[in-house]
């Protein structure tokens, strides 16, 4: 049963934490975003002569193709059952401001993944999820417009990695500073 948002007093402490599958999907997409941005971010460090570049692209292709089953998953899961709590927010403003922050995030995670699949598909090469399936292309081989999404793809990537840096610097800002234990509400609690 998905409960209706409701806004909390300001200073009321927030202790109902979410339902277990939305922590889970939560942490689990923020560790692919740490793993997807890592490998990318390290393959274009690596000296080129060196050969761990392509096994290191092939980790990325498949962490990306596990993001968008749990991104799809999570989307469902959300819509259809997932916990609704209490905004946090001191005003209105506040609370546009925090359910904007979300929209976005799923918005841009959406939207990754998306260019990640067109990219791949566009450079015209096959990918595969850790060797164990290829996933078939959908879309004509573009390199000219494969370089196009290419930035996006990247440029979106940057922009996940702000958007969440600055979602986990309110939540540790409403820890540490503010004591709601709005952190906790990400944790999972006995029994629930």
């Amino acid at each position: 049963m998905t409960a209706t948002p409701s806004t909390a007093a300001p200073g009321e402490p927030i202790d109902r934490p979410y339902d277990r599958m939305t922590i889970f999907f939560h942490w689990l997409t923020a560790a692919l975003v740490l793993a997807l941005f890592g490998s990318a971010l390290l393959k274009g460090f690596l000296p080129r002569d060196l050969h761990y570049g392509k096994p290191l692209e092939a980790f990325h292709i498949s962490i990306g193709i596990l993001f968008a089953v749990v991104v799809i998953g999570r989307m469902v899961w959300r819509l259809a059952r997932g916990r609704r709590l209490p905004q946090v927010g001191s005003s209105s403003v506040v609370d546009l401001l925090l359910q904007t922050v979300h929209a976005m995030l799923y918005l841009l995670v959406g939207l990754q993944v998306v260019l990640g699949f067109a990219l791949r598909w566009l450079q015209g090469e096959d990918f595969s999820f850790f060797g164990l399936f290829t996933v078939p292309s959908l879309i004509a081989s573009n390199r000219a417009m494969a370089h196009t999404f290419e930035d996006l793809h990247n440029f979106v990537g940057w922009t996940i990695v702000y958007v969440a840096g600055a979602h986990a610097v309110a939540a540790l800002w409403h820890h540490f500073m503010l004591r709601d234990r709005i952190l906790g509400r990400m944790l999972p609690a006995p029994g629930n």
